[in-house]
C-alpha cells in the first residue's frame, strides 16, 4: 500500500490540486468577496511562475517528498505511530491533526523569527487576495517547511496514506482560505468551526501587524482559538482594509524576479512578533 501511494503521490496531488483550483477560480468570478484593482495579468505571472519553480525544486531536490518519508519511517520503525498499536480509523485523523498543529507553530515560529519573516513576508507581499496567494511561497521556505516536515514525520511516524492525506488537505484548504470568496455570513459561521474560512484568514493578511499576527491556521481553526491567535474580523472590515505588508508595495514588486529577493531586501522589521526594530 505504502509503495503504491509512493509511485502515484505526485499524479494525484496534481489532479487534485488542479481541480480544486479551477473550481476556486470559477467560484471566485461568481462570487468575489472584494473587487481588485490590480489584475490577475500583473500578478498571476509572478504567484504561478512561483509555484512552478518550487515544484521543479522540490521534485528534483526531494523527489519523494513527505510521503517517502512516511514510508521510510515506517521501514525503520521511526516514530510514535509505528511504536503504538492504533486501529487505521483512529490513527489517521490523529496523525492529520498532530500534523496540522505542526503547520500551526511552524507558520508561528515563521512570523516570529526576523530571519524566518524575510522568507515568509514574500507570501504577504502579495497586493490582492486570491486563490494564488495560497500557492505563493519563496522557494527557501518552502525547501525549509519540507525540512521541518520530515522531521515531524520522523518523530511522530505517521502513516504514508496519512501524510498523502495531509498533504491533498493542507494544499486544499489554503487555496480555499486565500480564495477572493464571498460566504453567506451564517455559512462562513459555521465553517470557521471546522476549517479555516477566506474571511478569517484574510484577517492574517491584513497590513496591520497585530492582524498579520493573527488566525496562523491553514486548515483546522481549532489552534488560533485555543492558543490566543484568533481573530474574529479585521478592524477596516473585508472590503476596506488594506492587503499586504507596508513593503513591497508596488506592481514592480509583483514581479517574479523581485519576489525571489525580497527577503534580501529592506528591513525585517516591525511585522515579526515581539520585534519593532530592524533585523
Amino acid at each position: 500500500m505504502s509503495e503504491v501511494l509512493l509511485d502515484h503521490e505526485p499524479m494525484i496531488r496534481l489532479v487534485i490540486s488542479a481541480a480544486v483550483f479551477a473550481l476556486l477560480v470559477s467560484a471566485e468570478a461568481l462570487f468575489p468577496r472584494r473587487p481588485q484593482t490590480i489584475g490577475r495579468l500583473v500578478r498571476w505571472p509572478g504567484n504561478l511562475g512561483v509555484v512552478a519553480l518550487n515544484t521543479v525544486l522540490m521534485r528534483v531536490l526531494l523527489p519523494t517528498a513527505a510521503v517517502g518519508m512516511a514510508v521510510a519511517a515506517e521501514a525503520r520503525g521511526w516514530g510514535l505511530f509505528n511504536t503504538i498499536a492504533l486501529p487505521v480509523w483512529l490513527a489517521l485523523p490523529l496523525a492529520v491533526v498532530a500534523l496540522d498543529l505542526a503547520i500551526y507553530l511552524q507558520h508561528v515560529v515563521f512570523h516570529a523569527v526576523p530571519t524566518l519573516w524575510r522568507l515568509h513576508r514574500m507570501h504577504h507581499a502579495d497586493l490582492e487576495f486570491d486563490v494564488t496567494t495560497g500557492l505563493r511561497f519563496h522557494p527557501v521556505e518552502i525547501a525549509l517547511s519540507m525540512g521541518i516536515k520530515f522531521l515531524v514525520i520522523a518523530a511522530l511516524g505517521p502513516s504514508a496514506l496519512a501524510v498523502l492525506v495531509f498533504e491533498v488537505l493542507l494544499n486544499a484548504t489554503s487555496m480555499f482560505n486565500h480564495a477572493n470568496l464571498r460566504l453567506p455570513a451564517g455559512v462562513d459561521r459555521i465553517l470557521r468551526r471546522i476549517v479555516v474560512t477566506p474571511d478569517m484568514h484574510r484577517v492574517h493578511h491584513s497590513v496591520h501587524p497585530e492582524e498579520t499576527n493573527s488566525n496562523f491556521g491553514f486548515n483546522l481553526p481549532w489552534w488560533d482559538r485555543l492558543l490566543g491567535t484568533y481573530r474574529a474580523q479585521p478592524r477596516d472590515g473585508h472590503e476596506g482594509m488594506t492587503i499586504g505588508i507596508e513593503q513591497f508595495r508596488t506592481r514592480h514588486d509583483l514581479r517574479l524576479d523581485r519576489m525571489l529577493i525580497q527577503p534580501a531586501l529592506g528591513p525585517a522589521s516591525g511585522y515579526p512578533i515581539n520585534r519593532e526594530s530592524g533585523g
